[in-house]
Order: C-alpha cells, then structure tokens, then sequence
C-alpha cells in the first residue's frame, strides 16, 4: 500500500481536533475531507477509516506508543505508527516518522491484547461498570461487537416508495443494497457508499437509520389518525418513521429542547414528504403540560450515555465521564414520570435508549413502574438489543401501557 503523504496528515489534523481539541469524530471528519476536492473516493475512505479506527483503539494505539495526552503531533505520528505497523503497511521515510521497533510493537500487542480494557480500548471505569452490569462474558462480546465498523442501513420511507422500488433506484444509480430479514423496510449496503449524493436520497426515498433503531417506532404500535407524541425528536430520525407509519394521518408533535434540532427536522420532513409532523421547541414545562392526558401513543427516547452505539460515535468512550452516568439517569427518571402524563387512559408509550446499561433501561422502567405516576401503567413488551446478538447499535426499548 503507498502511502499518500497529505492524507497521512490529513488523519493527524483529525485525530489532533478530536483528542485535544474535543471536538466530534463525525464533524472532523466531515471538515477535514474538505481539504482537497481533488481526492478521490479511496482517498477519502482512507482518511475516513484510519481515523475511525484510530479512534477507536486510542488507548490501545497510546499505550504501546507509550505516549499519553494530552498529544503533540510527534506523539500522533507514533501513534499512526503503531496503527501502520499492526496494520502491516511499510512505514515510509518521513522526518515526522521516527525510528520504529516494529518487533516491539508487535510484542507489545501480543501481550496487551490478554488483557481487555487495552485489547477492546475502553476507559477502566467503563470497563469497570459494564462488567459489573452485563456480566464478564456478555460484555467482553459486546464490546468486541461494538468495535466494529457499523454497516450503513437504510429505512425506506414509504411515504415515497417501497423497498424493491427504493432497491431497483439505487441500483439504477451503481448501489447494491440487500433486505435483512425482520426488518420489513431496511436495506443493507454490503460495499459502503456515499449515499447522500444519490437522487434517491435528495427525492426522500430512504433515511440512513440502524436496524435496532427502526424498531423503535414499529413497537410504539401507531395507526393512521391516531395523535402521537415524539417528546425527545431532535432531529426527527423516529419522528419520520411514525410519519410513514401513520401514513401522513393524523398527529405528530414532535417535542424537543433544541430548537435548532427541530430545524433539521422541518427540513428532513419536507424531503421525505411528511406533511402530519408538528415541531415544537420545549422552552418551559408549560408546552408538554398542555399535552397532558391527550396523546394516543408517546414516545420517550431518552437522552443517554449513548454506549449501545459507540460503532458510530467510537469518541463516545473517551467523551463521557463517570458523572455524566450519574446526572442523566436523575434526567431519564425525571423525563419517564412527567412526559408519561401525556398518555391518555387506553394509550400506549416506548420508553426507548441507545444505552446497554440496565441503570438506565430496564432499571428505570421497574422505579416507574413502582411510582405514583406509573402506577396505571403496565410492561407490555420489553426487547434488550445487543450487538454482540444481532449484529446491530445496542438498543433498550419498553412498551407500556395506561389503564
């Protein structure tokens, strides 16, 4: 493989922004592929995936560097060194490479790869808590699971189309996409591909959304005409889905604190042609109060440590602290209670999570259930989605119902 030497720099800028300067892996990525429109789509792929995965096994790649942050740039090329070396590419005669004891590297790997905190690359108090939480086996295939580079799935959106209609149009335009079985409107890309550029995508044919989060708004059960409440859409990825589900009938309100989420919502929903969606920002208490008893179907999916779907967010591991874990189950235990006041008696609600950690599924949904507010209310159905199982984001999500 010859290395390209502004694209190895390319990845030192990424990697530079989003270990000292904490900014997010996705938006480097997407500045930093801005440098040079003369790239190609290898190019950019390299870029991409070295960075992702660099990212991914930071404190693995850092270890056997033995360098620690925060990083200069000399400790980032030895870094990619590593990388380079385990992957067996020929480091080049660069300045800003130093000497490498390859034998080293490799012996180095061999024995931190026993141990699973550096093999899987996660933080000791997350390795710590999910142990504790999952169980040693479980969780050491999680966190396998979740290293993995996440595959790009498509939801058909049928307000437009249909899955062979959506699957002939891109394969009219050069993509080849499979079904996957138990997922009535998901396609699988077995080649990644950028998506985005596609007619199909501009004419609002597919949304780009996991497998385990299409499952979401299936569980919630929705009809056509029913009113429903999205009450944490952000940018609206469930809330078009209920759309298509309620065939543009009836009432969607979709409930977010950000109005600036709620921007890229209208936007999204214009192009895929979902006219029933109602946005509206949560500025005071007052705006989900007045919904109080009136919903047919709620659905809460809840801000999180996001641990289900670090394939995507690989930062996540090194962004979140122990305190954050403490702060947002207090914010799901508060959300659950209040916002499950908007289910009228006979209606349905998903209490839904990207998280793997039962402190902040199954654990709440058993407090609510156990509290004066959730006290009319009963478990109806309850899936934990592992990746290390279905191949997919981890993801928690219960129906319940009020009497």
């Amino acid at each position: 493989m010859k290395l390209h030497r502004n694209l190895v720099f390319a990845v030192i800028d990424a990697l530079n922004l989003i270990f000292n300067e904490n900014e997010y892996a996705d938006k480097v990525v997407q500045k930093v592929l801005k440098y040079d429109k003369r790239w190609g789509a290898r190019d950019r792929a390299f870029i991409a995936e070295t960075t992702y995965e660099m990212v991914r096994y930071k404190r693995l790649y850092a270890e056997i560097a033995e360098v620690k942050a925060s990083f200069d740039r000399s400790d980032l090329f030895r870094m990619w060194a590593v990388w380079a070396v385990l992957k067996g590419i020929r480091l080049p005669d660069w300045k800003q490479i130093e000497p490498t004891p390859e034998r080293r590297i490799k012996g180095r790997f061999d024995e931190l790869s026993k141990i699973r905190k550096f093999r899987e690359s996660v933080p000791d108090w997350i390795d710590e808590i999910c142990e504790k939480a999952l169980g040693e086996k479980l969780w050491t295939k999680e966190i396998e699971a979740l290293n993995q580079q996440a595959e790009v799935i498509l939801r058909t959106n049928t307000l437009k189309t249909t899955k062979a209609q959506l699957r002939k149009a891109l394969l009219d335009e050069g993509i080849v996409t499979e079904p996957i079985k138990g997922y009535p409107l998901a396609l699988r890309l077995p080649e990644r591909a950028n998506v985005f550029v596609t007619e199909s995508f501009k004419k609002g044919y597919f949304e780009v959304q996991d497998a385990s989060s299409q499952l979401v708004a299936e569980l919630l059960d929705v009809k056509p005409g029913l009113r429903v409440v999205d009450t944490c859409a952000g940018a609206g990825g469930k809330s078009l889905h209920l759309a298509a589900l309620m065939e543009n009938k009836g009432q969607l309100i979709a409930m977010d604190v950000y109005g600036s989420k709620l921007k890229e919502l209208k936007r999204r929903a214009r192009r895929n042609g979902a006219h029933n969606i109602e946005p509206r920002e949560i500025t005071t208490s007052k705006v989900y109060k007045k919904l109080f008893g009136n919903a047919d179907r709620v659905l809460i999916d809840a801000p999180c440590t996001g641990l289900g779907v670090i394939r995507r967010n690989p930062d996540t591991k090194w962004k979140l602290e122990p305190e954050f874990l403490e702060k947002i189950t207090k914010v799901q235990h508060n959300i659950i209670r209040n916002y499950s006041k908007i289910v009228k008696p006979g209606g349905k609600m998903v209490y839904a999570t990207c998280s793997i950690l039962p402190q902040e599924n199954n654990d709440q949904v058993t407090s609510f259930l156990a509290s004066e507010e959730g006290k009319s209310f009963s478990l109806i159905e309850e899936k934990k989605v592992y990746a290390s199982q279905h191949g997919f984001d981890g993801f928690y999500m219960a129906l319940l119902e009020r009497k």
